[in-house]
């Protein structure tokens, strides 16, 4: 257990597990009504410390520069969430769910607390065992005033792919292509001195026959594949603003006193 001495080195400091895992940082330290030792811790969780679970410190110690307490993280974080009142005080409802809780057995300790002599450490004038919850800030009479502040960052994450894929489409392509062929023509020429010896060279009258042979072209279709480009991804950043609205928590400290001044800060 620590004492109200304590009490400023563990305010604002990390508490610990047993294994060595941060659970969070020490936030309130609320007091016994009867006898006004350190009863409970109020412990910040969660990315930027928006929960706070209670932690008993019946059996935390003090190590170096943080509070070691007897329970694992998970068992911490899970812890019941409770209300304190107006006057900074724990319900015996909420109190009795945080003991079960922790597997602390509430009529066992209620009746330790009570035995009469040193052992009965509860024993006072003061009836019922509701807890109040004080925060001692130190031993001078100041009080410190605290404010959350709410802290944006980004993270990169995986919101989606995109991949290269090639398939192949088959296209209709219409080319004019200019094709040659011969036909047959009749030819007749005069009988000159020129041609008289290669006209005569035959008999004189006969039948005779002579074949011409015919040749033309026709398309011929071939195809080959060329390269043509290349293709590759790249990614590139865009920023947008985006609006992030989060919920934070800010003491208020009032004054009552015999004059009925107030200040609100």
């Amino acid at each position: 257990m620590i004492t109200r001495e304590q009490i400023p080195s563990v305010l604002d400091h990390p508490v610990y597990d047993p294994d060595g895992s941060k659970i969070g940082e020490a936030r309130h330290v609320f007091l016994d009504d009867a006898t006004g030792r350190p009863e409970w811790v109020s412990v910040k969780t969660g990315m930027f410390g928006t929960s706070e679970s209670f932690v008993p410190v019946k059996d935390a110690t003090v190590v170096g520069d943080h509070l070691e307490v007897p329970y694992d993280k998970s068992k911490v974080k899970n812890a019941p969430n409770v209300d304190v009142d107006a006057g900074g005080h724990l319900s015996e409802d909420e109190e009795h769910r945080l003991y079960e809780h922790y597997g602390i057995a509430w009529d066992e300790s209620w009746e330790q607390a009570n035995r009469s002599g040193e052992g009965g450490w509860a024993r006072s004038d003061t009836e019922g065992r509701t807890r109040p919850a004080a925060t001692d800030r130190g031993a001078d009479d100041a009080m410190t005033r605290s404010e959350e502040r709410l802290h944006v960052g980004t993270e990169r994450q995986e919101v989606g792919r995109a991949r290269l894929r090639k398939y192949v489409v088959t296209e209709e392509v219409q080319k004019t292509v200019p094709v040659r062929h011969e036909e047959v023509r009749v030819e007749r020429e005069p009988i000159t001195d020129a041609n008289r010896d290669a006209a005569l060279s035959g008999p004189e009258i006969t039948e005779a026959e002579h074949e011409v042979t015919l040749h033309a072209e026709r398309p011929v279709v071939e195809t080959e594949a060329v390269p043509v480009e290349r293709v590759r991804l790249e990614t590139e950043e865009h920023v947008e603003e985006e609006e992030v609205r989060g919920q934070v928590r800010k003491e208020h400290i009032e004054t009552d006193g015999p004059d009925r001044r107030r200040d609100d800060r």
